[in-house]
Formats: structure tokens, sequence, C-alpha cells
């Protein structure tokens, strides 16, 4: 199920209605000199982020790339207050994580999937539903309502955890490689559903990925994370109109210097 935080400062109150895209004048995610450390059970210490500093405004899409082990999964984590940081301040509107794993539970519906965020907040079985089932259509899943995670394609499980991370009702989204299992056809097609759902739904959302190519056509920004500890080492603004062509040129140039900033140009 989705896993939510409570790290919300009084000066950044939830919203009531979802505000446009890129509303820089109100962030809804600042992050200031944040240190996270774990501590290993031979006494020693791993540092996973030193000196993260990032914002995020209210209707934006940020994406974060880094190679593996960079402190990725423990960035969205501090930020949906699962985790406090070692140092530096958070200050972040309701979040709300959607881990790797969809985490369905195999003994109920997809619509009982869906719906399990709102039954969580005490919401009525029937109301969940019918909220829930009012979704199913316009997320590509009409007709599946009753089938259970087994009988669903992974496309179709990712959605239905997305359905019930965004039925959260949190302002800001937290979506840890939702992709990263799927196919590269599947991949491609819940790219561009994710992007036209989050058009009609707009949430701000930070997302965290291994491809820098689903990075620039997704974002509005891309932050490039250093090996561990993770330091951002570059942030690429992304002002392209969707929907976004992967053989764009303008695509092309900023992947490339976003493999730059991870220092990868010279070895592909």
């Amino acid at each position: 199920m989705p896993a939510e935080g409570a790290n919300v400062p009084t000066q950044l109150q939830p919203r009531t209605q979802p505000s446009p895209r890129r509303t820089a004048e109100r962030p809804a995610i600042v992050l200031e000199s944040v240190e996270r450390a774990y501590d290993r059970r031979d006494g020693s210490v791993v540092p996973a982020l030193a000196g993260i500093s990032l914002r995020a405004a209210a209707g934006e899409l940020l994406a974060v790339v880094g190679p593996s082990g960079c402190g990725k999964t423990t960035l969205l984590e501090l930020i949906c207050g699962l985790q406090a940081p070692d140092g530096g301040t958070i200050a972040c509107e309701p979040a709300v994580l959607m881990p790797q794993r969809d985490l369905l539970l195999p003994w109920l519906s997809a619509l009982e999937n869906a719906a399990l965020a709102l039954r969580i907040a005490h919401v009525p079985r029937a109301q969940a539903r019918a909220r829930a089932a009012a979704l199913f259509a316009e997320l590509g899943l009409d007709g599946f309502e009753d089938g259970r995670p087994h009988e669903l394609s992974g496309g179709m499980r990712q959605r239905v955890a997305f359905l019930r991370t965004l039925l959260s009702g949190k302002p800001v989204l937290c979506l840890d490689e939702p992709f990263g299992a799927l196919d590269a056809i599947t991949r491609g097609e819940m790219q561009e559903w994710l992007a036209a759902t989050l058009a009609r739904e707009p949430r701000t959302v930070v997302l965290v990925t291994h491809d820098v190519e689903e990075a620039i056509l997704l974002a509005d920004r891309v932050a490039v994370l250093s090996p561990r500890p993770g330091r951002v080492v570059a942030q690429l603004e992304v002002a392209l109109e969707r929907p976004r062509s992967r053989t764009d040129g303008e695509v092309i140039a900023l992947r490339e210097r976003a493999l730059s900033a991870l220092g990868m140009g010279a070895r592909r």
C-alpha cells in the first residue's frame, strides 16, 4: 500500500485544488543542505546524501536521476517524512510514496486495491469503490475492476498502484522507479499514459528513475545526482512542449547533457 508521511510545516499547507503545473511562486517542496547517513552493524557509517538542496514548485514534475546506490529512494522517503534527515531542513506539502514494486494485495480485486488508500482513510467501502471505479476507464482499466493482480499485465498493475497513490489525495506524489520492471514497449506506453494522466490530474511529482530519456520525456526539470553520497551535480530545465518525442533533437540534446553530468558521455 502507499506509504505516506506527515512532514508538513506550518508555512506549507495542503492545497484544496491542484495548482497549474509550474506555479513557481509557491514551492511545494524545499530541501536545504540535507544530509543522511546509515549506521552499519560494524559501527561504520555509510553516507547516503550530502548537502542536498532542491526545490519543486507546486504542480511541477521533478525527475531525479543518478547511479544505483546514490540515495534516490532515501530522498523520496525523506520528502514523505518516512525518514528524518541527519542535517539540513525539509519543508513539504503532504506527500505519498509509490514504491518500486506495485505491492498489490493478491486477495483483493483491482478495484479494491485501488480503493485501499481511501479505506485506510476510513472512507466507507461502497464510497471508496465508487470513487476508484469512476477513474478506471480514464486510466485504461475499464473491464478489469474484478481482476486479481495475477490476472493483470505488468502495465495494468502499475496503473492500479498509481491510481491507489492518486486516490490518497496528497498533493505531492513521490514515484520510485514506477516503470523499472516493465519491458521496453510497455514502459514507453506507460510513460505516455503517465504524462496524459498528470495533465488531467495535476500534482507535484518527484519521479526517481535510472532512465535519463524517461526523465527528459516526462519532467519539467531534471536533477542529476552524483555517486554515493548523493549530491546535486546538475539541474536541467526541460522547457519543451508536451507530448515529447524521443527522436526530437532538443530531447536528444538534453539527454546528452544529463548523461554528461552523470559522467557517461565518454563511455557510450
